[in-house]
Formats: structure tokens, C-alpha cells, sequence
């Protein structure tokens, strides 16, 4: 009967420990219009990865598009942005989602 009590406040506890560690994961989708071959492309993909808070990207040639997942406590739409100036690209913002990410 402990051991069972004992499990279950050890479950309990280790639910509340993960809720809170969920962190605020985005995924923004931006335009350059810059990247019309793939050399462009391979310049985006090159760069944008070293930028603070990035998981992941993936780049659109046809449309040229970059979807950048990342993480919102550590950088933000603006910063993106200003990652792409780096390397002499502009970037439009299109849209960004929302979804939560556990440790």
C-alpha cells in the first residue's frame, strides 16, 4: 500500500515537473525574394542555421519561401529578420504559428 502511494506522488510529480518545462516553440515563414537559384538557396541555408534559437528551416525555391522553427525565449520574428541583413538578404515576414515543445 506505501510503495503504491509512493508511485503515484512520484508520477504526480513527475507530470508537473514536465508541464513546466514546455517552451514556446515557433514556426515563422519568411519571403526572400533573393533566392531564385540554388545557390541562393544553399546561401540561406548556410547562414540562417547559426542564428540563436533556430531548431530547424526548410527553404522553398519555387516560392521562395524559409519556414524557421524556433525557439520564442530566445529570439523573435525582428531577430530573424536581421539574421538574413547578415548575408545581404531581406526578408518579409508572412506568418508565424504556435506550438508547444516539451524538454
Amino acid at each position: 500500500m506505501k510503495t503504491k502511494r509512493m508511485l503515484t506522488a512520484l508520477v504526480i510529480t513527475l507530470l508537473s515537473v514536465t508541464a513546466v518545462m514546455a517552451k514556446d516553440i515557433r514556426t515563422a515563414v519568411f519571403k526572400v525574394s533573393q533566392m531564385h537559384c540554388e545557390n541562393c538557396e544553399r546561401k540561406v541555408k548556410n547562414n540562417i542555421k547559426f542564428e540563436k534559437g533556430v531548431k530547424e528551416f526548410s527553404t522553398d525555391l519555387k516560392t521562395r519561401t524559409v519556414s524557421i522553427t524556433y525557439d520564442a525565449d530566445k529570439t523573435n520574428v525582428e531577430k530573424l529578420k536581421a539574421g538574413f541583413k547578415k548575408f545581404n538578404y531581406e526578408a518579409e515576414f508572412v506568418e508565424e504559428t504556435k506550438q508547444a515543445e516539451k524538454k
